[in-house]
């Protein structure tokens, strides 16, 4: 590892520790040369995984993307940054697992669902509403109605 002060191309390791998330190793090295402490983080190398989208475009996936969504959704509901960002952690860690390089946009959609259903009903109407844009409101209470029989 080189050193960002003066270049040298060795050091030791300090301190090794565990990501919160288990999914990264932070690690504390010192310069074997000017002694200068540094952090570096070690991850597992993913697979870059594209979306297809409804009309067959592609893109790169972007966890982002999901975040935003998630975030318009729970939107003055009381889901907290960390529920969000855990969720969305989830559904990239399914993705990755999944070994499918071309993911469809409505399976990530799915994902979302089912993730933002436990955390919040309001929030989940909402992604649902937007996702499946429901064309009248027969179908939005068809939605409605399903979430009340499963109470």
């Amino acid at each position: 590892m080189k050193c960002p002060y003066c270049g040298f191309q060795e050091s030791k390791v300090v301190d090794s520790r565990h990501s919160d998330d288990c999914t990264n190793i932070r690690r504390r090295r010192e310069c074997l040369s000017c002694q200068k402490r540094f952090t570096t983080y070690e991850t597992v190398e993913s697979l870059p995984v594209i979306v297809v989208k409804k009309d067959n475009s592609r893109q790169s996936f972007d966890r982002n993307k999901i975040l935003n969504g998630m975030v318009r959704a729970c939107e003055k509901r009381p889901v907290s940054m960390a529920e969000m960002e855990a969720a969305v952690t989830d559904i990239e860690q399914i993705i990755q697992n999944s070994l499918e390089r071309e993911v469809k946009s409505e399976k990530i959609g799915e994902l979302v669902m089912e993730r933002l259903k436990p955390l919040d009903e309001v929030a989940y109407v909402r992604f649902a509403s937007v996702y499946r844009q429901f064309k009248d409101i027969n179908s939005f209470m068809h939605e409605l109605n399903k979430i009340l029989e499963e109470k």
